[in-house]
């Protein structure tokens, strides 16, 4: 199934319309949707699709001989294979001349592992013939670190290229359409378990119960057990402190402080461990919504509730999976899924409330949204618009809350926002729950209040659908 990637495809398509050439890099860590993309893309408006192998340089170049002689209707390339990746770009070359041709190289970064020259004779092709040509050349890899080290400034196709992106999990929304049988309250706890990954969402069925899609998850042949280690061993070098430090964060260990009692790792090597996370976007690090980047008050959070939810229950429990126990962790994930969904919600929040703010169905249009804390004091999410002095305070609540409830937290939210200092600012104040007794009484008199509902009123595009019962 496509999903979404609306974007996505808008960048590509409007970049093949202008007719010039163009060398497109996208990249993205496994299983978040590259290839599925590009095939939309190739589908929609034609041209050759290379898939490289992790294998010899000669054999690749066999293989994309056999596809281009295919399309081409090429018996002369079907009987004498290109010898040489020189062979391979000229032939590029002449076919792009005069008529567009787009062409995907999926997995790149294999064939430089088979010819480390590879990027150098693409520099010298693309700077000489294929630039003043009509090819739409697009690389894509999966491994992050080597695509970055492709593109960065030591590299020989640095500044080459015309175009990039780099793909990120699909968002709650546009994930939802995965498993639309569950209800939303039991997609949201589908959700915190897969992120957006759709690889992994792929991977439960909502012809199920979210106990036998875990038990599944829970065996030691499992594609969804053993993801995590394939990918951050394939992206880091030493595996053992990265994980370490990200069972840690799972924990609730987010300042650098906690981190450090957790792991038992110095300063400067988990500051060292931290930025190489933040680059490859593993974690994040945030700071009070009103303070400076440079604050010292950073916390830092798993960006991908996949690994988080991995990091917080799996790794730690991998004995269970491999002795054939996973029906223990089962009980153990569902009896603590409360708390951690919990969690989970208060980003989906953020996501809804950014959703509404593109729209424009909030008071104002905010510029930046975060949380706040200072000391013992914290407010979930705040968004402001520092040239207009407008915020917005919202609390966020994984439980259902009556009226009255409801009302208290709205009160108390008030109260704490004052600690905030932004006098002379206008001001509202809002709350997302589970659900929310007597919500249109409580929006009747200045507050905000979202709730399930809302959430499931909005579609992938952010346009309203059909609600179905939370």
């Amino acid at each position: 199934m496509f999903v979404d990637r609306r974007e996505e495809l808008g960048l590509l398509e409007e970049r093949l319309k202008n007719g010039k050439a163009e060398f497109v890099v996208v990249y993205g860590r496994r299983r978040i949707g590259k290839t599925t993309l590009l095939l939309e893309f190739l589908r929609r408006n034609g041209g050759v699709y290379l898939l490289a192998r992790e294998t010899s340089k000669v054999e690749n170049l066999r293989r994309f001989s056999e596809r281009l002689a295919e399309v081409f209707n090429d018996e002369l390339l079907r009987k004498n294979p290109f010898q040489s990746w020189d062979a391979f770009f000229e032939y590029l070359h002449q076919r792009s001349k005069e008529k567009r041709l787009i062409l995907v190289i999926d997995e790149f970064p294999y064939l430089v592992k088979g010819d480390k020259a590879l990027p150098s004779i693409l520099q010298e092709y693309w700077d000489l013939k294929l630039s003043e040509g009509r090819i739409f050349l697009i690389i894509c890899g999966s491994s992050v670190s080597m695509m970055e080290r492709l593109l960065g400034y030591k590299s020989p196709l640095y500044g080459r290229r015309t175009g990039q992106l780099r793909l990120r999990p699909l968002d709650f929304f546009n994930a939802r359409s995965f498993l639309l049988g569950y209800p939303i309250e039991e997609f949201m706890k589908a959700y915190g378990i897969l992120g957006g990954t759709p690889a992994y969402l792929l991977e439960f069925s909502d012809g199920k119960s979210l106990e036998e899609n875990l038990r599944d998850y829970f065996r030691p042949d499992s594609f969804l057990y053993g993801d995590a280690l394939f990918i951050l061993r394939e992206e880091l070098e030493e595996p053992r402190n990265y994980f370490a430090i990200m069972e840690a964060i799972a924990r609730g260990k987010t300042s650098l402080g906690e981190i450090m009692t957790e792991t038992g790792l110095e300063r400067s090597l988990i500051g060292k461990y931290l930025s190489v996370l933040i680059e490859l976007e593993l974690v994040r690090r945030e700071v009070p919504v009103t303070a400076s980047r440079k604050s010292r008050k950073g916390r830092y959070y798993i960006n991908d509730p996949y690994f988080s939810f991995w990091f917080r229950y799996v790794h730690p429990n991998s004995d269970l999976i491999e002795t054939g126990q996973g029906e223990l962790l089962v009980g153990l994930v569902m009896e603590d899924l409360p708390a951690y969904t919990g969690v989970v919600f208060e980003d989906v929040a953020r996501q809804f409330l950014l959703r509404l703010n593109r729209a424009g169905k909030l008071p104002f249009r905010f510029t930046k949204i975060g949380r706040w804390w200072h000391k013992s004091e914290e407010i979930d999410l705040v968004a402001l618009n520092e040239r207009e002095k407008k915020a917005l305070f919202v609390e966020v609540k994984w439980k259902g809350l009556s009226e009255r409830k409801a009302r208290g937290i709205l009160n108390r939210l008030e109260r704490r926002a004052e600690l905030v200092g932004l006098g002379g600012w206008e001001k509202w104040y809002g709350v997302v729950a589970k659900s929310i007794e007597g919500k249109e009484k409580l929006e009747g008199e200045k507050w905000l209040a979202w709730d399930l509902r809302d959430l499931e009123g909005i579609g992938g595009s952010g346009i309203k659908r059909k609600r179905n019962s939370p």
